[in-house]
């Protein structure tokens, strides 16, 4: 059983990012689905959540309108399109499921 996000890299202020958080070993159309960020020398925040049944959102204040989670039961991923992003955005980045998983971190890295 285990979450495995990716998609994290380097981009420029204003560019974009889409991260993956893929399940295995259990089905996402059972647990919400949240998303993290740790930036250095900081603690680890939420940053957008999305539910089992109908699918509503949250997001942090400083994502709102830029950020957008998303989920493929069918293809039991998660994602978070990342757009507009400034360099407060760099962070890695963790998935989180309600049933106490976590995936390993991505890293983006968003250059001024």
């Amino acid at each position: 059983v285990q979450l495995q996000a990716s998609g994290g890299g380097l981009v420029q202020t204003g560019g974009s990012l889409r991260l993956s958080c893929v399940a295995s070993g259990f089905s996402l159309g059972y647990t919400a689905i949240g998303w993290f960020r740790q930036a250095p020398g900081k603690e680890r925040e939420g940053v957008s959540c999305i539910r089992t049944r109908d699918r509503s959102t949250k997001y942090a204040e400083s994502v709102k309108g830029r950020f957008t989670i998303s989920r493929d039961n069918a293809k039991n991923t998660v994602y978070l399109q990342m757009n507009s992003l400034k360099p407060e955005d760099t962070a890695v980045y963790y998935c989180h499921s309600n049933l106490g998983y976590w995936g390993q971190g991505t890293l983006v890295t968003v250059s001024s």
